[in-house]
């Protein structure tokens, strides 16, 4: 019988178990092969993530189910984030060929250590235990400090992933200690059984406070929020920038994946209009009030960036507040704007960044000056500052790109449960943000070229790769945001957790 049950959920896991045969094809492919042909590892990577998005729909239609002592659960949900943590491993794996920072790396490591964390970010996504919870948060952390420190003699790099580690260090050892407390409250790790034994047992409610608030360090620090976000910045403009892309979407995804798993578990119980907390100690307005200082933080800090990573860095975190709104809210209308909005992030935000990506290249500047003029350089350069311009403005929320549909979404379900006030301080927000998006905008279209960059006036044509990826997210950004309807029933039917 436990043989049975061992192969049903290895059946269940073969979307991880493709990813982990992807690793060990890229170990060999690197003891085998070495430098005389790097481009066997993107490829290679690549093939791993779009078999593993197949063997994710091939799942599709089996019911959820808990595997391996319910420490892993995979249901509506956990597909959900596996396809986006697919197609963020395809976009950044696109982004990083031929880059010249990742040229600087040990390529086989950089593309074995990124599937490995697409594969840590999966089991993020699904777990069902609190030992798993940590165990994959630190797999994603760890991978992320080599890959940001990756660049072989780039202090910038050095420094970026330094300081990665000790806020990262400091934030699992508060959140292991928020752990041991609420093991010790309940006498379990399982986060179904978290919400029986709340339902039923009488609780120190301080102490349970506490204990959410010190695993809030943990998923916090992931997501980029404040007060954990002061590693961003710095962590984004030294990462090689392909890398920053990726690291701006995916394990921010596994965050809020992880952070939907534990406070709709094990935190809260199902009613008629969504869900409400079980004990009543407040977290859903202590994540209310978190996401308006993250939002306002980040927003207000973005306006006096002058280098594009920093920029989208406080952009990122100011998005990480935008979607915290759905967690005060706590509807079921919430859940599925959570997810919609991070869709369209994921689209919208490495297209940014891949613009930034192509004008550094060219320009060998990550400064906002060297967006000046953009649309007069010729060559990609009106392209270019078309692109950018769609990202930005869905970035912003304004019609009728992507962005506008996911906040209108969000808003709308933090208004269907009463809570204007959050919903009013999301829009003043966004109306900030309106300033620092649009300085690019005139920047590209409407600064004129001095003297010495009309000299080099005119740009190369970027990868091929790059320039294709480019019109195709610009075109996801526009279509989404006229035709959203199919994105929309999708999330919604991904909102089931197995409880």
């Amino acid at each position: 019988m436990t043989s049975e049950y061992m192969k049903q959920d290895l059946y269940y896991f073969f979307p991880e178990l493709v990813l982990i045969g992807t690793i060990f094809i890229l170990f060999l492919a690197d003891f085998f092969v070495g430098n005389k042909n790097k481009a066997v590892y993107p490829f290679f990577a690549f093939l791993g993530f779009v078999g593993m998005m197949v063997a994710n729909h091939s799942s599709a239609f089996l019911p959820p189910a808990s595997l391996f002592s319910n420490m892993v659960t995979v249901d509506g949900m956990g597909r959900f984030f596996k396809y986006l943590f697919g197609f963020s491993g395809l976009l950044g794996i696109i982004l990083s060929s031929k880059s010249p920072e990742v040229e600087k790396t040990d390529t086989a490591s950089y593309f074995t250590l990124l599937t490995a964390l697409v594969l840590g970010m999966m089991l993020l996504a699904t777990a069902n235990h609190l030992l798993m919870i940590y165990l994959a948060l630190e797999m994603v952390s760890v991978l992320s400090y080599i890959l940001t420190g990756s660049v072989r003699g780039s202090r910038r790099s050095s420094e970026a992933a330094l300081k990665y580690v000790i806020y990262g260090g400091v934030a699992s050892g508060i959140m292991a200690y928020g752990i041991s407390l609420l093991y010790g409250l309940t006498g379990t790790m399982s986060l179904p059984e978290i919400a029986v034994f709340l339902k039923t047992h009488a609780v120190s409610r301080p102490v349970l406070y506490m204990s959410v608030l010190m695993m809030m360090a943990g998923f916090g620090y992931k997501i980029a929020s404040f007060p954990f976000h002061m590693w961003c910045p710095d962590v984004y403009e030294g990462a090689p920038t392909p890398f920053t892309a990726f690291l701006s979407v995916g394990p921010k995804a596994a965050g809020f994946a992880i952070l939907i798993r534990f406070f709709i578990v094990a935190m809260s119980q199902q009613t008629e209009t969504g869900y409400m907390a079980i004990k009543p100690i407040g977290w859903p307005v202590l994540l209310g009030a978190l996401s308006i200082a993250t939002m306002t933080v980040g927003n207000l800090a973005a306006l006096q960036q002058t280098n594009m990573k920093r920029l989208l860095a406080y952009s990122s975190i100011a998005h990480a507040g935008y979607m915290l709104m759905g967690f005060a809210a706590l509807n079921g209308e919430a859940l599925t704007a959570i997810l919609f909005y991070m869709s369209v992030y994921v689209i919208m935000n490495i297209g940014a960044f891949l613009v930034v990506i192509i004008i550094s290249n060219q320009l060998g500047s990550e400064d906002i000056n060297a967006f000046k003029g953009l649309s007069r350089r010729g060559g990609m350069g009106i392209l270019l500052s078309l692109a950018m311009t769609i990202f930005l403005l869905s970035l912003t929320g304004i019609p009728p790109m992507a962005g506008f549909i996911g906040k209108f979404y969000l808003f709308g379900a933090v208004m269907k449960s009463g809570l204007y006030g959050l919903a009013l301080a999301g829009v003043l927000n966004s109306v900030v943000s309106l300033y620092y998006y649009i300085r690019v905008v005139k920047l590209m279209f409407f600064d004129p070229l001095s003297e010495e960059e009309r000299v080099q006036k005119n740009l190369g044509m970027p990868i091929l790769s790059h320039s294709c990826l480019v019109c195709v997210l610009a075109f996801l950004t526009l279509y989404l945001g006229l035709f959203w309807n199919q994105l929309a029933q999708l999330t919604l039917k991904s909102t089931v957790l197995h409880f």
